[in-house]
């Protein structure tokens, strides 16, 4: 991919700062920890959080349309704004929130490279005070099922070994050791991983100070575990947040053509009846 290309996903901490007074520009924190934004922030920025705002926790799925559409009111978002994401964790949830705002069609949204820890890294300013924006009018687009992947394609796809199945968990939970990252719930009743999946780690992606690495090393990341631009790639992880931070990876700064995240992940994958699973 070109910087030029680059640019429209991705800004620095530099860009940021010049732009963050940009009436057509609105900052979004997104955190593991949701008390993070709380504690400070970027100035300016608008707290999202995933486990309240970017998910439907009665049908355990991602925003409907129409709450979407809510949600980029209430910050003062329009069709034509651009939205800056950032968060804890290298972007975990900042990568989650940019793959729902593409799966709706909102045209220009990009994540801060190396997120909050790079800004603070650069010395950037954080504040407790919570911006107020004006309601904006929103439309999404449908939803474009391109970028999502259900339980049954993947029952299907993986079987004819039709995809390149990337599993972006650590590798305890890849070999089947752990259930889940230390502290977070265990919610599947086996481990392992799906047949057929590659482990790529999300964390590879990523430079010590969480800055994505350049194109040559994450082409051979993928290229070394067999992913390749012959034929589709699904990522999966544990909720699907990771997956899409490795999703947006793959599509977006490698230019793969076809990438969908399977957000059932193993939370669904790991419990289901008769499922084929591997160890190891």
């Amino acid at each position: 991919m070109t910087a030029n290309a680059e640019s429209q996903v991705l800004v620095d901490v530099a860009w940021l700062q010049a732009h963050k007074d940009d009436p057509s520009v609105r900052i979004v924190e997104v955190d593991v920890d949701v008390y993070s934004y709380d504690e400070g922030h970027i100035p300016g920025a608008v707290g999202w959080n995933w486990s309240t705002q970017l998910c439907d926790t009665h049908r355990r799925d991602i925003l409907s349309k129409s709450d979407f559409e809510a949600l980029m009111r209430a910050a003062g978002i329009t069709p034509q704004t651009t939205i800056i994401l950032y968060g804890d964790n290298n972007n975990w949830f900042a990568a989650w929130a940019f793959w729902q705002a593409k799966i709706y069609g909102h045209h220009d949204v990009r994540l801060l490279d190396g997120g909050r820890r790079k800004w603070l890294e650069m010395g950037g300013e954080l504040t407790d005070e919570v911006p107020t924006h004006a309601p904006a009018a929103y439309t999404a687009h449908d939803a474009d099922p391109s970028l999502r992947s259900f339980l049954d394609d993947v029952r299907r796809d993986s079987a004819a070994r039709a995809i390149g199945l990337v599993d972006v968990r650590s590798l305890a939970e890849f070999t089947g050791e752990i259930l889940a990252p230390p502290g977070l719930p265990e919610t599947c009743q086996r481990g392992g991983h799906i047949p057929g999946a590659s482990s790529i780690p999300w964390g590879k992606v990523c430079r010590e100070d969480g800055t994505f690495h350049s194109r040559d090393v994450l082409d051979k990341l993928y290229a070394d575990a067999g992913i390749t631009r012959d034929k589709p790639v699904v990522t999966y992880c544990r909720i699907g947040e990771r997956s899409s931070h490795s999703w947006f990876v793959l599509k977006y700064l490698l230019g793969y053509a076809d990438v969908r995240n399977y957000d059932g992940s193993w939370t669904e994958w790991g419990n289901l009846v008769n499922a084929p699973i591997e160890k190891g």
